[in-house]
Formats: C-alpha cells, sequence, structure tokens
C-alpha cells in the first residue's frame, strides 16, 4: 500500500518559538502556528474558521528559527504530520497532531528578524545563513539558501 505524508501551511506564530537540546546536543525548536480559513455561507454571511496548529522543527533550522521569528510573524512550513498519543496520569487517553517541520519559509518583514528572513530547505546544511526576503522556500533549487539573483523580478 503507498502512502504520502506531506503538509504545507501558511500561518502565524501564536507564541515565540521555544528551543531545547536533547542530551544529544541536537535543537528542537517548537512553536505554533495559526491558519484560518474565510468563506461565504449561504445567507452571505462572511465567516472564518482558525486552525491551531504545533509545529516541531530540529538541528540547525530550529537555531536559525528560534533566532529570528517571533509570536505574530507569518511563515510558510512544509513537513509531515505526526500523532502523539499518551495517557493522562488519571488514565484518560489523549492525543493530537502535529506538524514536523523539513523547511520553512519566512514571510513578510518586521519584527526582530529585521526585514523578511531566511527560507529552509534542510538548514542544518548552512552553518552561517544571511537573512534575505526571497530565498529558500519550498521549490526553491540546491536545497540551501541561496540569495537570489542580483536584479531579480519576484512576481509578488
Amino acid at each position: 500500500m503507498a502512502s504520502y505524508n506531506r503538509i504545507v501551511l501558511v500561518g502565524n506564530l501564536t507564541r515565540d518559538p521555544q528551543l531545547s537540546y536533547t542530551p544529544a546536543n541536537t535543537a528542537v525548536c517548537k512553536f505554533g502556528i495559526a491558519t484560518n480559513h474565510k468563506w461565504k455561507d449561504k445567507e452571505g454571511n462572511a465567516r472564518e474558521e482558525v486552525c491551531f496548529v504545533d509545529c516541531t522543527l530540529f538541528g540547525k533550522g530550529g537555531e536559525i528559527f528560534n533566532q529570528y521569528m517571533s509570536k505574530g510573524r507569518s511563515v510558510l512550513v512544509e513537513g509531515r504530520l505526526k500523532l502523539d498519543q499518551w495517557t493522562t496520569p488519571e488514565g484518560d487517553k489523549r492525543s493530537k497532531h502535529e506538524v514536523v517541520v523539513d523547511n520553512f519559509t519566512f514571510l513578510g518583514g518586521g519584527g526582530r528578524g529585521g526585514e523578511g528572513g531566511e527560507g529552509g530547505r534542510r538548514p542544518e546544511t548552512n552553518a552561517a545563513p544571511v537573512p534575505s526576503a526571497a530565498s529558500g522556500g519550498p521549490g526553491g533549487g540546491g536545497g540551501e539558501y541561496d540569495a537570489p539573483p542580483p536584479h531579480d523580478d519576484i512576481p509578488f
């Protein structure tokens, strides 16, 4: 049986990222994003639904993400869904989905990272990223933090 587990989300951070390290000294960055869906109902009233998603990012990418991102900033994340299951001390079974992030792209400007940010195709491969508003991102070539060519017209 074939399977495919891939998710792409664009949203705003609901809280500042939290960086920690495993005993093997691997960075673990946890953060949450909110995405929304807008539509009009049968009566023509504007409706909106918000979805809150927990995300985890490992390695050098997690350190970079923690350095440049803060609550309210926009980000595109790409990764896979993971189901966490546990039992509470009272014996209740709980579960939730989270996104294990493989790639990310900082969107928008402002915040503590300055204008824009760097994207995240395998960020652990670059030891000294240089912030750039249009680098990296899904579909980006090479898998690293490549700066856009000079005089490149970006259509958005």
